[in-house]
């Protein structure tokens, strides 16, 4: 049996990602819904980029790290979601060997990433909060940049190292993953050993990843909370609530689901509940981002009224 098991991983093709194959009534409903997700979140994003760079007065640090964040999240829905909805109208479910490495790489290249990156976000609004008179000195353009491309490299260090462990693991010929792209849980729930040491090889990587930016969050608005109740005027402190009540929503969002994809051992991981968790992450955390920031942010709704104005006039 080892023979052949040998003999089917050396001639290894590629994988069949099952998704929600065993709901043919859901693939259709799931493509209408993910489409227009998708489109709204490549809407809402490219917007706050584009404002980013089109408004002076959006030339600040928060702003800089913001486009990071949408375009962060562009790459991240973009590396799963078109080939899910190829995938949800096809009969053909397969990604080759090489897709669902660099799938597996680039997504959960991109997920460390924001992990980080919403810490660092979290680090300039105390900053700006807490150290307002020293706060153009502390952040100046190039520790911005320093701290964006920081956040990139050890976001994709750490895939790196993760993918490498994951298909280090003996598959066995086996090739059908039961999930809709290359992710982590779902990979280690095919081989044919016993996966607790690469389990816990890399829950160590996941945990020093994870708590280092959590850190930095619980750090910084633990002392922005400390800061605000000093402030006297509740306007003051309403319009500090409102800048940091975005911040915090998208990381509960995003940290909720992917601690609860990430941290639990695999034999309690139910592939329902890990797929529309991972949905969550990959599609609708992208898409409702931009509409936190801005929805309570006169900045932004500021610049695309100016945008919009300058467009109509020049007609």
């Amino acid at each position: 049996a080892n023979d052949k098991g040998r003999k089917n991983g050396s001639s290894f093709t590629g994988f069949v990602l099952l998704g929600f194959s065993d709901r043919p009534q859901l693939e259709l409903v799931l493509f209408v819904v993910l489409l227009i997700f998708y489109l709204f979140t490549l809407l809402g994003n490219t917007t706050i980029i584009a404002l980013s760079h089109l408004d002076p007065h959006l030339q600040t640090p928060m702003y800089f790290f913001l486009s990071n964040l949408s375009f962060l999240d562009l790459c991240y829905t973009t590396s799963t979601v078109p080939q899910l909805l190829v995938h949800l109208r096809a009969a053909d479910k397969s990604i080759s060997f090489g897709g669902c490495v660099a799938q597996l790489f680039i997504s959960l290249g991109l997920g460390c990433t924001e992990c980080i990156l919403l810490g660092v976000m979290a680090f300039d609004r105390y900053a700006a909060i807490c150290r307002p008179l020293h706060y153009t000195v502390v952040m100046h353009p190039r520790l911005c940049a320093l701290m964006a491309s920081a956040s990139w490299v050890i976001g994709f260090a750490n895939s790196f190292l993760q993918t490498v462990l994951t298909f280090l693991v003996p598959l066995c010929g086996r090739n059908k993953i039961d999930h809709f792209f290359c992710e982590v849980p779902p990979l280690l729930k095919l081989a044919c050993v016993d996966t607790t040491v690469y389990e816990s090889q890399i829950f160590f990587f996941s945990m020093i990843f994870l708590i280092i930016p959590v850190a930095l969050i619980t750090f910084s608005y633990g002392q922005i909370v400390r800061a605000v109740l000093r402030i006297k005027s509740s306007a003051g402190q309403r319009k500090v609530f409102g800048t940091c009540g975005s911040h915090i929503t998208v990381v509960s969002l995003f940290y909720g689901t992917a601690i609860y994809a990430y941290l639990q051992p695999s034999n309690n991981y139910s592939q329902d509940q890990g797929k529309f968790i991972s949905l969550f992450y990959t599609i609708v955390t992208p898409m409702v981002n931009p509409v936190i920031y801005t929805l309570r942010n006169k900045d932004v709704t500021g610049a695309m009224k100016k945008v919009l104005c300058r467009g109509h006039d020049s007609r």
